[in-house]
């Protein structure tokens, strides 16, 4: 106890320095103006501002990135409250009683409780991400290369299975990932594969490019078309976000339930914050007493998810800073820039990059008090940004990803693979594909290869070692009761597909 709270110290010593700080309260102002901005997510931001990162040091990088997810958290409410705009998806649960609330003159009530919901369970996030380090370094000298590649075998099924849409579409998109991060030079042997004779495919495909074109040029083409959304005239002042007493009481034991499922779920890969957010909801109108109440401007609507999303938003860097498996695809970007700087992330990272983790984590409270004291001021200007069309924002990102993808490596060939992947990405998001599987498997497929093949040579070729090693056993169980489930959902939902046709006949009969 004594050591975690001497290693909390250094870690508000390390993130308080400067050039730390400085990086650190400029994601968080980032990532609050995009959470408000309609279509502009965490997704698109990080990925526009990964060729930032290598030009500065690997511990200000990752608490710029860090601050641009949780603060990304806190802007998206904003639209889901006041315009019934869900700006991202994992709002979209909080329109369902935030906005009825502003309809009822209680909007900025709302967001007061959202506020108060996110800094509680952020807070809780990061008390749990605290005590369980101590235990991630008793564990850290036990994974060997079987361990470590058991582990990312089921952060990639966990991810290809868990994620929106068909399973099958996911495992798709996964092995797609897959087949782009093997490009480039094989690390054991040395030689040059899968680059198609392109010289500039040696070092394999670009990340930033990637995930440019996937989240940021996929989207511009996918919303085109896409109408204005209509913007009210609402307007708040600093008194109107105060919640009055009762309305504290009717969201305190919500906003603990909220916490507890997005703490269990941050935990497990593959879970996406949208997941979490309507769970947390569904709990709350399970328990209600009175469930019609949902719907029409109740107060647990809003607390639950607001705290589940958040709560899940800092415990979900357990998994990818300890055991190198992220939770979703912002996590496997901020996965890939530690990759990039030469950070293994795993169960030693405690040990080897001390500076690094404990300043994270002393970032997430000095980030979630700034956003706190942001946000109260500053409402008023969030709201105006939501009337920024649409035909101004994306050609605007357009040319900054441009640009920034150019100025990496100063090459035309990396914004044609931009180009590529945003093609790419568009046909798949028509046909109803998640990309967000593909960064899972560019990003872990590499490691997961690695391993494997270290794995190999280390028992002589025998498969069994993934079953006789006690932790690769249990994470291939784990994997097998993922498949197993995944299968019979899909024979459930056939059967009763088939009883639903039945059923039919014979109305009609």
């Amino acid at each position: 106890m004594h050591q975690t709270l001497m290693d909390l110290w250094y870690g508000f010593g390390i993130a308080l320095q400067p050039g730390n700080f400085m990086w650190s309260v400029f994601g968080v102002l980032i990532g609050n103006l995009i959470g408000v901005l309609p279509g502009m997510g965490a997704l698109t931001t990080i990925s526009m501002l990964l060729p930032l990162t290598y030009a500065i040091p690997p511990v200000p990088a990752i608490l710029m990135l860090a601050g641009i997810f949780y603060g990304s958290q806190y802007g998206g409410a904003i639209g889901a409250i006041l315009l019934n705009l869900p700006s991202h998806p994992p709002h979209a649960v909080t329109c369902l009683d935030g906005y009825p609330m502003t309809q009822k003159g209680r909007g900025g009530a709302a967001l007061g409780i959202t506020m108060m919901s996110s800094f509680f369970a952020a807070s809780v996030g990061i008390i749990v991400m605290i005590f369980l380090s101590p235990l991630l370094v008793e564990v850290a000298f036990k994974f060997g290369p079987t361990e470590v590649c058991s582990i990312m075998l089921l952060g990639l099924l966990a991810g290809a299975t868990m994620s929106r849409g068909s399973p099958l579409k996911g495992v798709a998109m996964t092995v797609f990932g897959l087949m782009c991060g093997v490009v480039g030079t094989d690390v054991i042997s040395g030689t040059i594969r899968y680059s198609f004779d392109l010289p500039e495919l040696s070092d394999g495909v670009e990340l930033g490019a990637l995930c440019m074109g996937l989240f940021g040029i996929a989207d511009f083409l996918m919303s085109i078309n896409r109408p204005a959304p209509k913007i009210s005239d609402t307007r708040l002042s600093m008194k109107d976000m105060r919640p009055t007493r009762a309305e504290l009481r009717e969201a305190f034991w919500p906003m603990v339930r909220g916490t507890a499922v997005g703490t269990l779920f941050g935990a497990m890969p593959g879970t996406g914050p949208t997941i979490t957010t309507f769970i947390a909801y569904a709990v709350e109108r399970k328990i209600a007493k009175d469930p019609s109440r949902f719907g029409k401007g109740a107060i647990a609507g809003v607390a639950s998810p607001e705290a589940a999303s958040h709560s899940k938003t800092q415990v979900d860097f357990i998994p990818t800073m300890s055991l190198g498996i992220p939770g979703d695809a912002v996590m496997a970007l901020i996965l890939g820039a530690l990759i990039i700087k030469g950070i293994q992330p795993g169960p030693q990272l405690i040990t080897e990059h001390p500076d690094l983790f404990w300043g994270l984590i002393a970032s997430f409270w000095i980030g979630n008090v700034l956003l706190v004291i942001l946000n109260v001021p500053m409402i008023g200007v969030w709201v105006r940004m939501l009337r920024v069309p649409y035909k101004y924002l994306y050609p605007a990102a357009l040319f900054f990803i441009c640009v920034g993808v150019y100025s990496t490596k100063s090459s035309l060939f990396d914004v044609g693979e931009v180009a590529v992947f945003g093609i790419i990405g568009a046909v798949f998001l028509a046909l109803d594909f998640p990309v967000s599987p593909i960064v899972l498997g560019y990003v872990l497929g590499p490691m997961l290869e690695e391993n494997f093949r270290r794995a190999m040579l280390l028992s002589r070729g025998d498969l069994s070692v993934f079953l006789t090693r006690p932790i690769a056993a249990w994470f291939i169980g784990a994997c097998s009761l993922l498949i197993l489930a995944q299968v019979f959902a899909y024979v459930r939902k056939r059967m009763r597909a088939a009883e639903d046709a039945a059923t039919g006949r014979l109305v009609t009969e």
